[in-house]
């Protein structure tokens, strides 16, 4: 019914860019906060960033200045664009959203199931 699929993972040499995107589908009655997280080969999954409904940002240090997020409503979609990878950006990427279903009554946290980053030489 309510799910978030992440796209655009891949490959990248270390200095290049990669955008990634969240989007929910499904009966919704609203789409509230949304995130990315990370998580790498035998470390804690972390929060990368989040964006509020209003646009509201906030970003890991380690890629505060690199990485932006960014959201459509319209489309129902997040976005995180990264700029400047380094080897330590590899990890499967998360996104997290606050989802109120259409037939609830009242909002869950969602998780996709990730997208892999590679960055490497």
């Amino acid at each position: 019914q309510v799910q978030l699929v992440e796209s655009g993972g891949g490959l990248v040499q270390p200095g290049g860019s990669l955008r990634l995107s969240c989007a929910a589908s499904g009966s919704l009655f609203g789409l509230n906060a949304m995130g990315w997280y990370r998580q790498a080969s035998g470390k804690q999954r972390e929060l990368v960033a989040v964006i509020t409904r209003g646009g509201s940002t906030n970003y890991a240090d380690s890629v505060k200045g690199r990485f932006t997020i960014s959201r459509d409503n319209a489309r129902r979609t997040a976005y995180l664009q990264m700029h400047s990878l380094e080897p330590e950006d590899t990890a499967d990427y998360y996104c997290n959203a606050n989802i109120h279903p259409l037939l609830r009554g009242s909002a869950s946290w969602y998780w996709g199931q990730g997208t892999q980053v590679t960055v490497s030489s």
